[in-house]
């Protein structure tokens, strides 16, 4: 966990070591890196806003040799790709697989639970949301697959919402992400990202509370 942390908080230098030692390869770790965030449900810790923002502010860098285009489209496929898997995994385990013995220990049942509310609360337009919401958007996918929602209504919000979140955190990363303040506070800025992120959740979640404590 110390670990992960240290990688979310220092997220840049991390990068520039990736690039350094991999050169062109970096684009396979960081296609990987949001597929794996995005179609496996049992990851939904890793930081895809802050290493997308981290990527496009390298690449706004000419030192590093990253093209913004082919990692803006990368992304994009790492994205929409991850959350059709992650869709199928959901449709063809079903709900139930998160108390399977063996899949369900891997899986968060609270965490789970809390993407079930916000799928039934907001429906098929959950998939374009929870992009932006962390955890929910590894969830996200396998509660519709689970659900059955029907595969084209699916895939429509899954790639509205893919386009939606690489757009804003690859053009904040690029413009934004070489700013001197930024560069130097780096690890605020990524910490910041996360939080402001978990923000919907959080809303939701107190939202809940007050109705619950209301009602009783």
């Amino acid at each position: 966990m110390n670990t992960l942390i240290d990688f979310i908080l220092h997220i840049d230098s991390h990068l520039v070591q990736i690039v350094n030692t991999f050169g062109n390869w970096t684009y396979v770790i960081l296609f990987a890196m949001i597929f794996i965030e995005t179609g496996i449900v049992i990851f939904p810790f890793l930081p895809g806003d802050s290493l997308i923002f981290a990527a496009a502010a390298l690449a706004a860098n000419a030192n590093y040799h990253l093209n913004i285009w082919l990692l803006f489209f990368l992304f994009l496929a790492a994205a929409v790709i991850g959350d059709t898997v992650n869709y199928h995994i959901g449709h063809h385990m079903g709900l139930a697989a998160s108390n399977n013995s063996f899949f369900g220990r891997f899986i968060n049942r609270d965490k789970l639970k809390v993407a079930e509310d916000f799928f039934n609360k907001h429906g098929g337009k959950t998939i374009a949301i929870a992009r932006f919401v962390p955890i929910v958007r590894t969830f996200a996918p396998f509660v519709s697959g689970g659900s059955n929602m029907h595969y084209g209504h699916f895939l429509h919000y899954n790639f509205i919402g893919g386009l939606a979140w690489v757009l804003v955190c690859v053009s904040g990363g690029y413009f934004f992400g070489n700013i001197p303040f930024v560069q130097e506070h780096f690890s605020l800025v990524a910490l910041g990202i996360v939080l402001i992120s978990l923000l919907p959740m959080v809303f939701a979640y107190l939202k809940h509370r007050f109705s619950k404590t209301t009602a009783e």
